[in-house]
């Protein structure tokens, strides 16, 4: 009989059957050391002692967005919203939710005081918020009447971002349709705040993202380019600078703490010896180095070409840390991969899987498949989903293996770079679709995290558009083209 007690003698309180252990076992035997069968460790904070910061722009910058509320100065009488909406108790109650939601964003607020109340006004305000080179505006509709939806027009053909909030009362359709797919602005048309709340998060995330410093490690020179209409700044150093940082860098106590921690949190470990984890998370501290002497919020590396050949440790591990520490960190020297972490960091509060979209015409899915997957894919604020550590499918060095919860929701983004000038803009490939799967890598071949998505529609999947896409949890479809719209991205949904 059972004693109902673990017989893994962890400290967990859920007892598991004698089928269960036998099964457990067998994983063993079969070359699996299993680390952690009961997986108490998934809400505990990840260790990591003197954690790798972004040192760039983007880290230090304080977005600050311009409002104002727009209605006539009179009574409303009878004319829309009418003289049964209390426009003094609305004016309150969303100065009320647009301060708490800039104090949450980390943003600045400059509010108008009192109501825009004539076209001249709107002007001169659009006008100051043009001079002030601020990161955009929000306008609140209190009123449909007279100068209300003419300045509201104003704002969306300027040149500045904007969100037009629109409670119930304050237009029709007629008033909306007209500037509802205008670049560069969004409209809401709810009495749901949290949609203007959105827009005040996308506002702040295209300033960041304009503002972003990229260090990009690979060839043999220095280089610094704009990537095409994101603002983000790419800045090239050699390749050497990674091995000559790893070469100099030795096992710390940081390091040797936090590749224990992997180790006690894995579920099993296949293949990579706590030698191969060390090596691994030097990497993590080695980025951190060059992070701090480029300035910059964000890395990619042509880890391949540069440490392929080598025996230096390729940054599996560092960079699925990074992701999970809010520091976009995109494998390949990947550029549309760099933009597309950055986003979905800034926007969504979560790390994404940058992967190779494989084919699977049996059930009509999309496994993605790639060696550096971060863990946190409830946000930066949740505890880790379980992983297992096994070698890079090279057969070498230390990848933790991401088990995607099956039947959640997830969004896919691909970014395709256009030009600077704006002349061709950036092309977002967005997709939303279900977890149905985590693929065993052996027996099948290809990269260790390998994930299979069904995605919604008809696309047909031998030819799914894009590479190295970022899959994140979430349905964030809506939300993606809106703020593909407010950046003049154009969005394609597949």
């Amino acid at each position: 009989m059972s004693s109902g007690r673990c017989p893994l003698k962890c400290k967990c309180n859920h007892a598991i059957n004698r089928r269960q252990f036998i099964r457990s076992s067998a994983s063993v035997v079969a070359g699996s050391v299993l680390l952690q069968g009961c997986n108490t460790l998934t809400n505990e904070p990840m260790i990591t002692q003197n954690p790798i910061k972004a040192c760039g722009p983007a880290a230090k910058y304080v977005p600050t967005i311009k409002a104002a509320f727009v209605r006539r100065k009179s009574e409303y009488g009878m004319r829309w919203p009418g003289a049964v909406y209390d426009g003094e108790a609305a004016k309150k109650m969303y100065t009320e939710k647009m301060t708490d939601t800039a104090a949450n964003l980390g943003a600045k607020l400059d509010l108008r005081g009192e109501p825009i109340y004539s076209l001249s006004e709107a002007e001169a305000w659009i006008a100051q918020a043009e001079a002030a080179n601020v990161d955009g505006l929000i306008l609140v509709m209190l009123d449909r009447q007279e100068h209300s939806w003419p300045s509201a027009r104003k704002v969306a053909q300027s040149e500045m971002p904007s969100i037009i909030y629109s409670p119930l009362g304050s237009s029709f359709t007629t008033n909306t349709i007209h500037l509802a797919e205008l670049g560069g602005c969004v409209i809401y048309s709810t009495d749901d705040f949290s949609q203007a709340a959105y827009g005040m998060k996308m506002l702040c995330a295209r300033a960041k993202l304009h503002r972003t410093r990229c260090v990009v490690i690979k060839g043999q020179r220095r280089s610094e380019s704009q990537l095409a209409d994101t603002g983000i700044t790419m800045q090239v150093v050699p390749a050497n600078t990674f091995i000559e940082y790893y070469n100099d860098t030795p096992d710390s106590e940081d390091i040797m703490a936090m590749a224990d921690d992997y180790m006690r949190r894995a579920r099993r470990r296949t293949g990579a010896t706590r030698r191969d984890i060390i090596n691994g998370v030097k990497s993590y501290y080695v980025a951190g180095k060059i992070l701090e002497a480029e300035q910059a919020d964000a890395i990619t590396m042509d880890c391949l070409g540069a440490l392929g050949k080598i025996d230096v440790s390729l940054p599996c591990i560092a960079w699925s840390r990074m992701n999970d520490d809010g520091i976009p960190a995109a494998c390949e020297a990947d550029y549309g991969a760099v933009a597309s972490h950055t986003i979905t960091q800034y926007l969504f509060g979560r790390p994404g899987f940058q992967q190779d979209p494989v084919a699977d015409t049996a059930d009509d899915s999309i496994i993605g498949a790639h060696c550096s997957c971060p863990t946190k894919l409830n946000g930066f604020d949740h505890g880790p989903e379980p992983f297992d550590l096994l070698h890079h499918h090279g057969n070498r060095d230390a990848v933790p293996r991401t088990i995607w919860k099956i039947g959640r929701r997830v969004t896919s983004i691909d970014l395709l770079p256009g030009k600077a000038d704006g002349t061709s803009p950036s092309q977002v490939l967005v997709s939303a679709g279900t977890v149905i799967e985590n693929k065993d890598v052996p027996p099948s071949g290809g990269c260790v995290v390998s994930v299979k998505v069904k995605f919604d529609g008809n696309q047909e999947v031998l030819s799914f558009p894009g590479f190295h896409q970022i899959f994140f949890y979430g349905d964030y479809k809506h939300q993606m083209k809106d703020f593909c719209q407010l950046c003049k991205f154009e969005a394609l949904i597949v």
